[in-house]
This record gives structure tokens, sequence and C-alpha cells, in this order.
């Protein structure tokens, strides 16, 4: 019964687009009860969303909810600050990384670890547009070897 049951929920596919992303954190989430419903239904959205850290705690900006359609009249906000949990030696790590080296950090993906929420935060730096159009140069080239070692073996 203790086995590791994860279900991806959402990805941040611009992330890594737009950010050299050099560490991970995992952490959970405050939510409530229609906030729970509506992301096990996959209504949620990346968008403009990012993490900052206020009085040593750690909040969640511009994570879109939908309102679950089913509850009642007072649902939730769907763009509300959501509080992130994470360990304090953790907050303290990423406080100094943040102020110091220009680092900031943006959500990867949203997924059920053992029937709870958890949000994988990427600490990393903003990438400039010719970084944008190397990796997307990198992509491309990537592609076309792997088409052609299948096309001829």
């Amino acid at each position: 019964m203790n086995e590791k049951y994860t279900k991806l929920i959402a990805t941040n596919k611009k992330a890594r687009h737009n950010y050299h992303i050099d560490d991970e954190y995992e952490a959970g989430i405050v939510l409530v009860g229609s906030e729970v419903k509506a992301i096990r239904e996959g209504r949620v959205s990346f968008k403009d969303s990012y993490a900052d850290i206020k009085r040593g705690e750690v909040f969640l900006r511009q994570l879109h909810i939908s309102p679950y359609e089913f509850s009642y009249n007072a649902n939730h906000e769907a763009m509300r600050t959501r509080k992130l949990l994470l360990h304090s030696y953790e907050i303290r790590k990423l406080v100094g990384k943040i102020k110091e080296q220009g680092y900031t950090l943006v959500p990867l993906k949203i997924y059920f670890k053992n029937d709870k929420i958890k949000i994988l935060l990427g600490l990393g730096k903003g990438k400039k547009l010719y970084d944008k159009r190397e990796s997307i140069k990198q992509r491309d080239v990537k592609r076309d070897m792997d088409r052609d070692i299948k096309k001829y073996s």
C-alpha cells in the first residue's frame, strides 16, 4: 500500500521555452474543495503564473483554476493567490537565489501524488530571444536526426 501513485494533471509547456530551469522543487498547495474537484477534471491553466516569497511563505499567483460547475453559488475565485507548502530550509535556499542571482519560480506541472495535489516548481532564469531561437533550432535538428534514424533502420 506504500506505492507511489502519481497522475499528471497539467504541464506548463511554455516554462521550459521561456526559462533556463536549473532546479526543481515539489510543493504542496492549499486549496478549497471546489478547486480540488476542478483540478481533478483538469480545469487548470498555467498562463502567466509564477510563485513568489512573502514573509517566509511561498505563494502561487495567476494560476487559473476554472470554477467547478456542480458546486454551490459561493464558488472559489479562479485567479486567487494560493499558498504553497515547502520545508523551511527549501524556502531559505530559494530566498537566497531569487534575491541575489535573479532567479524566478515558475510552476512546471501539477499532479496527484498519493491522493494529494502537488505542484512542481522550477527555479530558473528567463531566456533571451536568441536563446529561444537556438533551442528551437536544436529541437528541429534532433527531430530530423530521429526521423532519419527511424527511416534507415
